[in-house]
């Protein structure tokens, strides 16, 4: 049935998703705060011109990229999600599989040659997520770190004798999350309920390959129950970040 193959493709999906949540999120708001507090400065336009131009690349032609450049030349990062000896291991009876997602079953199990071999397939569609995401989600931060950094309160806090770095963390930093929070949250959803085009590029068996499968046989009941699972994932989300408002904000109340 449709909601058993879903079952299995979406650890596939929440490990992919998870694994890029750290470097997009992590990297998108730090570079995003380095670049408006050096506004207009050289480290400022070298973030820039990195924004636009990741913003600016088709996901498909930079997974494209990479996939020729790390797998076809280099042979680095392989697609897939494991290599042939790792899913014989994996599909055993010895292998106790608690989550469906490879990295974390595999550590479970003390299986860190499966933990490496699933990080190297994880690498480039992780990549391709990460670069084209972080740039827009940098320009998000560095634009809100600018509207933050203007007011009078910032002021103050600099008269007070404050170090820069501690009103930049405690004051500018806070108050600036709230649109990130909106673009990030929105971001990991599309991440959840699948990304056709990256994993359709690097053959990753998620809800994307899934649903993409379903299209081009012309599975209607099968594009229908991805569709009903994707409108639940987004209704979470988005409760998902409107209670990280009011953790975020305390001017924020959640009635």
């Amino acid at each position: 049935s449709v909601s058993d193959v879903i079952g299995r493709r979406l650890p596939a999906t929440a490990e992919l998703a998870l694994w890029s949540a750290i470097p997009l999120i992590g990297l998108s708001v730090w570079m995003g705060v380095i670049a408006a507090v050096n506004h207009n400065k050289l480290t400022d336009q070298i973030l820039r011109v990195f924004a636009i131009t990741g913003w600016s690349i088709p996901t498909f032609v930079f997974g494209l990229l990479v996939l020729m450049l790390f797998y076809a030349r280099l042979g680095w990062f392989p697609p897939d999600r494991l290599s042939e000896w790792a899913q014989r291991i994996v599909t055993s009876a010895d292998f106790t599989r608690y989550t469906q997602m490879h990295t974390i079953d595999a550590l479970l199990n003390l299986r860190f040659d499966i933990f490496i071999d699933a990080l190297r397939h994880l690498v480039l569609p992780v990549l391709t997520l990460s670069v084209v995401s972080w740039a827009f989600m940098l320009r998000v931060t560095r634009s809100s770190m600018l509207d933050v950094l203007r007011p009078a309160y910032m002021t103050t806090a600099r008269a007070k004798g404050l170090a820069e770095r501690i009103v930049i963390r405690k004051h500018a930093v806070p108050n600036a999350l709230i649109p990130v929070i909106t673009v990030g949250g929105l971001t990991l959803i599309g991440l959840f309920n699948g990304v056709v085009i990256t994993e359709t590029v690097f053959n990753f068996p998620g809800m994307g390959k899934f649903l993409a499968d379903a299209a081009l046989t012309l599975d209607v009941v099968s594009v229908l129950g991805v569709t009903l699972f994707s409108s639940f994932v987004l209704v979470f989300g988005n409760l998902i970040v409107d209670v990280l408002y009011g953790v975020v904000d305390p001017r924020i109340r959640l009635e």
